[in-house]
């Protein structure tokens, strides 16, 4: 996937937004909870951080330019130092993934707030 349908992606998911913090760091939030990240549009190569599973942290780290995610690793977030570390598929499902791990962890006032009251973690 390429940067802009990652951002694409990102905000379609329900409840979520964009940050530009850190300088020009995109950070897609759900409640105001950081569940991806994305470097700077011009800058190359294009890198991701994501929250993931403890069991899916373990796989990921296991694959070719995944690795624990610098600062983040304690709380299971990968850092992919390419974007095509993962196929488009399987990418999107993680993203997926860690947003519902992110909203799920969210006060239950803040998911009817955001109309995500009902998301099952899968």
């Amino acid at each position: 996937m390429r940067h802009a349908e990652i951002e694409k992606f990102c905000l379609a998911l329900p409840g979520a937004a964009l940050s530009i913090q850190w300088g020009e760091e995109r950070v897609y939030k759900v409640g105001g909870k950081m569940f991806a990240m994305t470097g700077p549009k011009n800058e190359r190569p294009h890198h991701l951080f994501f929250k993931a599973g403890e069991t899916s942290f373990h796989i990921l780290t296991q694959l070719p330019h995944i690795i624990p995610a610098p600062y983040l690793a304690r709380a299971n977030w990968v850092y992919l130092e390419r974007l095509d570390a993962l196929n488009a598929k399987e990418l999107k499902a993680y993203l997926e993934r860690a947003h519902a791990l992110v909203a799920a962890a969210l006060p239950k006032k803040r998911r009817v707030a955001l109309g995500i009251a009902e998301m099952v973690l899968r």
